[in-house]
């Protein structure tokens, strides 16, 4: 048998000449040279954690973050999954566009098919049912996982469990995990539990009825084992419709996104082994709004869920395969800003407190007690919660805050965003230029995170996702079958190879 070391070696190198010659055609270009590797022994234990939103930039930024206090000389930290042996870069389009969305790129990753956004678990002709790895795995007799921050009815859980033409079909959706026979659901609550208008049977009946123990509570949750039975495991805490809070928001005894996958691996305990489908959903609410720092803390309690996975893999060395991935990239997120030029400060994120959807509710509940708000009013809790100060505050001489003082032309766009967002959500200015300065969110909040962001040295293209490729990153059993640059749907068949599963 070839040494590990060699193999990877020439892996390198046969990749390289692939890049350097070109391929001579279309289906050619698109298989990994890795494919050429014979996969002997399936894994055991197969995690799949997808950052949704995730790109190459997003987890570069949580490495920049956490390797700068702004002294000395810069540098970046390792993320436990940037470290791992085998790196992959994925593309993502879908089949009628560039820049999809969850729904197409999480059927590519669970199905091996494109099909259009907005479609889940369905061929591109809408009709045709796939057959997901996590189906496949069930039939061979593992047991099925999945995990969220979001809800758990959304587009890339979804992907993984049900078959529907649109998204936007959550009740339909929820029906299907329920008979689905899966053995742990875990995270978010379920969106639209009685219908889009409120007329249908609660959901959580059904899945009730279909056998599921509902642990809703922290001690509940906590109890759960491999004697539990299926198991729809819900945050006790949830926020923004739904979900799980923002780590930067969470509290310190909330459970995390760790916590689930830590609970899950004992729910799934049992002799043929798991497939676990983890999701980091929020790490692309926050780079749709623009929220640089909620993101980080998104990406950053990500891989603290990715080390539940590792601890385990350390135990079971020799059956355990773990993947991390993105499914898109959303904001076109950048380490660099025109007005900074080659300057970042990434040290001046860690002023935020709190993610931008706490401090609409912090705001809202400002209004509510106060119609006649003020921008004054607010001036103190902006500075509190994201260190931004005027240049007529009196700590603004203070060497340590010059890099959060507001230039007249910063602090007129936050006043104009503040103006904008004391008004009712109809009278708000709906011009292209509102569009492109707020991107549909509370105009205040967004102005607070672009201003902070730009002054670190962070810019963005778009409030939605764009069609940038992804990184995948693998270890364990079969992890070398992951290398080069290939398509997300080969991410699919790459799992179907190393499992063994027809």
């Amino acid at each position: 048998m070839m040494n590990k070391k060699w193999l990877n070696i020439l892996l390198s190198m046969a990749t390289a000449l692939t890049v350097v010659m070109g391929c001579s055609n279309e289906e050619e270009k698109s298989v990994s040279v890795a494919e050429t590797i014979e996969v002997t022994v399936a894994p055991k234990y197969v995690f799949m954690f997808i950052g949704d939103g995730m790109s190459q930039v997003q987890v570069n930024a949580a490495q920049v973050y956490t390797g700068n206090d702004g002294e000395g000389e810069i540098t970046t930290n390792n993320l436990n999954f940037t470290a791992f042996p085998t790196v992959g870069l994925v593309t993502t389009h879908n089949s009628t566009s560039f820049v999809p969305d969850s729904a197409s790129t999480a059927t590519a990753l669970s199905s091996g098919v494109k099909t259009h956004s907005g479609v889940i678990g369905l061929e591109a002709n809408k009709t045709k049912v796939t057959e997901s790895i996590t189906e496949k795995l069930k039939l061979a007799g593992k047991k099925i996982g999945i995990v969220t921050t979001v809800t758990i009815n959304h587009a890339t859980p979804a992907a993984y469990y049900a078959h529907v033409p649109s998204r936007g079909d959550y009740y339909e959706i929820a029906t299907q995990l329920a008979t689905s026979n899966f053995d742990y659901f875990g995270g978010g609550s379920i969106a639209q539990p009685t219908g889009k208008n409120e007329d249908e049977r609660n959901v959580y009946e059904i899945i009730e009825e279909n056998g599921y123990q509902v642990a809703k509570t922290k001690e509940d949750i906590l109890a759960l084992d491999s004697s539990s039975g299926k198991v729809y495991a819900q945050s006790p805490v949830l926020q923004d419709s739904g979900a799980m809070p923002y780590a930067i928001d969470a509290k310190e005894d909330d459970l995390m996104l760790a916590d689930f996958v830590e609970k899950g691996i004992k729910v799934l305990d049992n002799e043929q082994g798991f497939f676990m489908m983890v999701e980091s959903g929020k790490v692309d609410w926050a780079c749709h709004a623009n929220d640089a720092m909620t993101a980080i803390a998104e990406v950053l309690a990500f891989e603290d869920a990715v080390q539940v996975a590792i601890d385990f893999a350390n135990e079971h060395p020799e059956e355990t395969l773990i993947l991390v991935t993105g499914d898109h990239e959303t904001g076109g997120m950048s380490i660099g800003y025109a007005k900074t030029g080659y300057h970042t400060a990434f040290e001046l994120l860690k002023a935020q407190k709190m993610s931008y959807v706490a401090f609409d509710e912090l705001i809202k509940d400002l209004k509510a007690s106060n119609p006649n708000l003020t921008f004054e009013d607010v001036y103190p809790i902006i500075k509190e919660n994201f260190g931004l100060i005027s240049s007529e505050d009196e700590e603004a001489t203070h060497g340590e805050k010059a890099l959060f003082v507001m230039s007249d032309d910063e602090l007129k766009k936050l006043k104009a965003g503040f103006e904008e967002s004391m008004k009712n959500k109809d009278d708000r200015d709906q011009t292209e230029e509102a569009q492109i300065l707020y991107g549909g969110y509370d105009p205040l909040s967004v102005s607070l995170t672009h201003l902070l962001n730009n002054k670190a040295g962070i810019g963005w293209t778009s409030y939605a996702h764009t069609g940038a490729p992804v990184a995948i990153y693998a270890r364990g059993v079969g992890a070398e079958l992951f290398s080069g640059f290939y398509d997300n749907v080969d991410v699919f068949h790459k799992l179907v190879e190393i499992c063994q599963v027809d």
